[in-house]
This record gives C-alpha cells, structure tokens and sequence, in this order.
C-alpha cells in the first residue's frame, strides 16, 4: 500500500496503477523527504513529478506545503489514478491546499513548453529508459531551475550515473537496495548537501 507519509493529508492511501509504474518504497520516500526538509525545501515550492505514476512524490509535497504540483504521466490510466489522488490529498489538505495539475503528456513534451521556476523536481522514470532520455530529460529540465533548486533523480542501483548538463551539479548519490537517488542542485557554490536518508 502507498500512503501520504506526514504532513496535512499525512497516513492517507493512495491508488498505485495496475500496471506499468514502480511506485517508490516508504523507506524511500522517508529518506528523500526527511532530507527536503532538513534542507527547508519544500514548503512554499513548485515542484515538477515527472514520470509519476501514481504521484506519490508530488503529492507528499502538497501534504508538506508545496505552493504548486505538476504531475506529468504520459500514459492515461496512470494520469486517470494521478488524478484521483490529487483530488483525495488536496480534499485532506483543505484550505491553503496546493495548486495539483496533472499533465497527460511524454515528460520531454511537457519540459519543451514549460515555464521556468522550478524549486523542487522528481524524476523518476522506469528502470529500463535509456540512459539518454533520462540525460535529455535533465537537458531539457535544467533551463526551467530557479536558482538554489533541487533534482532527485531514481534509477536503479544498476544504472549508471546520470549525465549532468550544464547549471546542475550532483551533490550526492544514496543506495537503498536496488534503487539509487542521485541528489543535484543548481547551486553552485557553498552548498550543503541534503542530511538525512
């Protein structure tokens, strides 16, 4: 079962496609999000969940105060389940909840027309994408940065490291089992890594 760790909408359930997605573990996502918010860097953030699956990673943004959450999902059952879920978080949320979109779109379709002012994005997509759509998902993301923002990309521990384009940098790798997050920012001077996780 996957469920809203903590936060407004915290221990509430959410739907997993039936097919197709690899929704990342608790253990997981426990890690990433203690480390967001040693950092302060989710509240008040626009955050892109690119390849969401059943958007758990954005929508345990909104539960812990993200201002906006894009959910991009190229295949429509998935965006059908993003959309429910999104309902049932921003229902829990109530007042102040964030703003949730989800787009039913190839994440490098969404990226080639997105705005820029992205704080906060997830790339997670299915183990077996080429290691250059993953590098031309980064290309096309690092544009849209805003200053000081953070990338968490999960492969699997199997996966080589991902090619980093120019104006972001890897702060860090984390092996959990056969998942791996690699941690980068756009800061490029006097950052500290994330703690925790």
């Amino acid at each position: 079962m996957t469920r809203i760790i903590a936060g407004a909408a915290g221990s509430l359930s959410l739907a997993v496609p039936r097919s197709g997605t690899r929704p990342t573990s608790d253990r997981v996502r426990e890690a990433i999000f203690s480390a967001l918010e040693a950092r302060d860097a989710i509240d008040g953030s626009v955050v892109l969940d690119l390849y969401a699956g059943s958007g758990a990673l954005g929508l345990e943004s909104a539960s812990r105060g993200a201002a906006e959450v894009v959910l991009v999902e190229r295949a429509k059952p998935a965006a059908d389940v993003c959309r429910r879920n999104a309902d049932a978080v921003t229902r829990a949320i109530g007042r102040g909840a964030a703003r949730v979109r989800v787009v039913v779109k190839p994440v490098a379709g969404y990226l080639e027309t997105a705005q820029p002012g992205v704080d906060l994005a997830f790339i997670d997509p299915p183990y077996d994408l080429e290691e250059g759509a993953v590098a031309r998902d980064l290309e096309l993301l690092a544009p849209l940065l805003s200053p000081d923002a953070l990338v968490v990309v999960e492969r699997s521990s199997r996966s080589p490291e991902p090619v980093w384009p120019a104006g972001l940098e890897l702060e860090r790798r984390r092996d959990y089992g056969e998942t791996t997050l690699w941690w980068a920012s756009t800061a490029t001077e006097g950052a500290a890594p994330p703690e925790g996780g």
